[in-house]
């Protein structure tokens, strides 16, 4: 029999997103509107794209291990030292190593309910104690957290901003005003995967050696570049540098490294998908009201349409537009579980779903 270590042994066989493609698989079609997973569906940079092609032809080769080129860029383009910088497969893969850098079995982690389930994921496998509070008016309650976390001795406390999944943001200062309270021996972890999109004002201005917060970004949003898996934190050089004990020192890709180096040179081509994916913004809050439904305020590349009804109705909608072949997802916990979430996309995409949305209603 095969014999499982102590802590997953406990756990439940567990997906934290059903992917499109196994949807696709199980309906036997594709879907024609991929709106579902906050994917940037204008693309990667030109650049980027034929920066990639080129080095095809090297693949045999491992990624750098370092992630050299990529790190030094990252300082410049942010201002701080590259000893401030570890890249990795993504926010996913950099906050799995940071709970197993940090986590002991049975440590209290804070969240919110409803927030991120990919980070949840990793504590539980590690062994920690998740403890979360709820939302506060759609959006995390960072007061609520820094209670809690007191009240638990916490180790971590996760904090999305922008947010996911319903797209709210806290203005920059209130986040700086979170470190001034946190627990001692409490790291804030500072998730922002849609900071691109986000107003200037809801960015902290935090020093990058500030030990009390690890602040993640991602290529996988405003770049295009989702599929690449190419993530980076920005913290305190002690903390960065505990990566390499934990890390999987070839785990980068090699032509993912030389996609996001491309992409992060490419400034033009990022303002144009700010404007593009706000552009798509207000033509889903358009289609929303169209059909009574409400959007809230979004600084992602996605948007929250509220349904004013419950759960249960947002899930047979979700479910409905799928079989219209409209990928959409909704969160998971009430009252925000309401809403479904729509990603922005390009025109062809968005009028599909003009098209499927008032049928799926029509339908319920």
């Amino acid at each position: 029999m095969i014999r499982l270590a102590p802590i997953p042994a406990g756990l439940p066989a567990t997906v934290p997103f059903v992917g499109p493609e196994t949807l696709e698989r199980q309906s036997g079609r594709p879907f024609a509107a991929r709106l579902g997973a906050n994917e940037n569906g204008f693309g990667p940079s030109p650049r980027a794209v034929a920066a990639m092609q080129a080095a095809v032809g090297e693949v045999w080769k491992y990624g750098d291990p370092t992630s050299f080129d990529l790190t030094q860029a990252l300082a410049a383009h942010h201002g701080v030292r590259p000893e401030n910088i570890i890249v990795g497969e993504g926010i996913d893969g950099l906050l799995g190593l940071l709970v197993r850098l940090t986590v002991a079995p049975g440590d209290v982690v804070v969240t919110s309910d409803g927030a991120y389930p990919t980070f949840n994921f990793h504590v539980t496998g590690f062994g920690g104690a998740l403890d979360k509070v709820p939302y506060h008016k759609d959006a995390e309650d960072p007061q609520a957290l820094l209670d809690r976390a007191r009240k638990t001795g916490a180790r971590l406390v996760y904090l999305a901003n922008p947010d996911n999944p319903m797209g709210s943001w806290h203005e920059g200062a209130v986040i700086e005003a979170m470190l001034d309270r946190m627990p001692a021996d409490c790291l804030l972890v500072l998730d922002e995967a849609y900071a691109e999109f986000a107003p200037a004002g809801a960015i902290p201005t935090i020093a990058p050696d500030d030990p009390r917060v690890i602040r993640m970004r991602t290529f996988s949003k405003a770049y295009g570049m989702a599929g690449a898996r190419v993530g980076y934190a920005i913290g305190h050089p002690d903390l960065i540098a505990a990566f390499d004990r934990v890390r999987n020192h070839f785990g980068m890709n090699r032509i993912s490294q030389i996609g996001a180096l491309a992409a992060l040179a490419d400034r033009d081509w990022l303002a144009q998908i700010v404007a593009r994916v706000a552009a798509a913004r207000d033509r889903i809050a358009a289609l929303g009201a169209e059909n009574q439904l409400t959007a809230l305020p979004s600084a992602t590349n996605f948007v929250a349409l509220d349904t004013h009804r419950d759960g249960a109705f947002a899930r047979r909608l979700v479910d409905a537009l799928a079989g219209q072949g409209v990928f959409v997802r909704m969160p998971g916990v009430a009252p925000l579980n309401r809403c479904i979430r729509v990603s922005c996309a390009p025109g062809a995409e968005l009028d599909i779903l003009a098209e499927a949305l008032p049928r799926a209603l029509s339908a319920l």
